[in-house]
């Protein structure tokens, strides 16, 4: 095979030469005997342009043959198959891993550049452990975005051979030998189709990409209120094997706790922060992701108490009454609750001067019927 002469094409020693892929387990199929074909130096990467040391193999019974598309230095430097170029924890494209972990673009596209920094990188791989992994999100925390979106297995249908456009125009002469689908295609225009692999691999203008991030979008995401008072955090689907101090020991290293309140009739708890900045912090980390006790807890922004409606033991709204202090007499001595009308219907608020005692309502002593 013919390599076009470029600037790493001078120097033997950048070649690469490997003695087995970096592939996903989707591109390397369910068969369990897999045979390769190793051909040295058979190929120029798609990314950096040298001659690196391809594989080609079928991943299985009526399966087309895959090979790899790019060296191991730029599969390495992304974290991706060499083959899909999809990423290898989560089998997901290079711009919905980067923008979901807000990872900035560290990859030169210069050729001079990328030459330079793909030998910085061969030498950092093998003074560093195998084991460890590779790429930009190698120091990043794990997201529960890209959980969700990711596949719990292979999708080994996406090994099926390409529709036989033949058989679409109805000129296939093969028949049962053709190793193509006879199948039509579901959407012709389908933008997904169209995918170039350097978008892939760099993170930008990918179809596929853009149709998990507009998923994202649509999730729910917990909005917080205007009211800067808020510092409670609502915690539902609070099970009995769930207790005080298991909220505590979760929710304390956010921030400074207040109050912990478990209302076991409605299955819920509260948790009340001193700061502002500890609830968001905390409802951001822990909402549509906190397990305690095997228990998955639902995380939404606590309400005001005002509009929370909640009344004490035994109350209702209407027998909450609220009387007018009394001058010399303290608000918690038994003669100022005797002071409470019996009635339930609080006392109308008229003008004039301020009302202490039911006895000073007009339309409590039934002056009304005097009328």
């Amino acid at each position: 095979m013919a390599l076009s002469k470029g600037t790493s094409h001078y120097n033997r020693q950048v070649w690469e030469d490997s003695s087995f892929p970096i592939l996903c387990e989707t591109c390397y199929g369910d068969n369990p005997y897999l045979r390769m074909m190793k051909d040295q130096f058979g190929s120029e990467c798609k990314i950096c342009n040298r001659p690196f040391t391809t594989f080609r193999w079928c991943p299985g019974a009526k399966m087309r043959y895959k090979k790899t598309e790019v060296c191991q230095t730029c599969a390495r430097a992304k974290n991706v198959c060499q083959t899909c170029l999809l990423d290898l924890n989560f089998g997901l494209p290079v711009q919905v891993r980067d923008n979901v972990l807000n990872i900035a673009q560290e990859i030169p596209q210069n050729e001079v550049n990328r030459e330079y920094f793909n030998q910085n990188l061969d030498k950092a791989v093998k003074e560093s452990d195998p084991s460890e992994p590779w790429g930009p999100h190698k120091a990043q925390p794990p997201s529960d975005v890209l959980a969700k979106l990711a596949r719990n297995s292979p999708y080994y249908k996406r090994n099926r051979p390409h529709i036989c456009s033949f058989w679409v125009k109805g000129e296939c002469k093969r028949g049962a030998e053709c190793p193509y689908r006879h199948e039509k295609p579901s959407d012709p225009e389908d933008p997904l189709s169209d995918q170039n692999i350097k978008d892939r691999y760099y993170g930008k203008n990918d179809p596929v990409a853009e149709k998990l991030l507009k998923r994202v979008s649509e999730m729910p995401k917990p909005h917080p209120p205007e009211d800067k008072s808020i510092t409670t955090v609502y915690i539902g689907n609070v099970g009995e094997i769930i207790n005080e101090k298991n909220l505590r020991d979760h929710f304390y290293q956010f921030g400074e706790i207040r109050n912990v309140s478990i209302v076991r009739k409605q299955n819920c708890a509260f948790v009340t922060y001193v700061t502002r900045e500890a609830t968001e912090q905390a409802i951001e980390k822990s909402f549509g992701k906190l397990i305690i006790n095997g228990q998955k807890l639902v995380i939404r922004w606590g309400k005001a108490q005002a509009k929370r409606g909640t009344v004490g033991d035994g109350e209702s709204e209407k027998s909450k009454v609220k009387l007018a202090p009394v001058p010399g007499l303290p608000v918690g001595s038994p003669d100022y609750a005797l002071s409470a009308p019996s009635t339930s219907t609080a006392i109308p608020q008229l003008p004039g001067p301020m009302i202490h005692y039911p006895s000073q309502d007009p339309d409590q002593m039934g002056s009304h019927a005097l009328k």
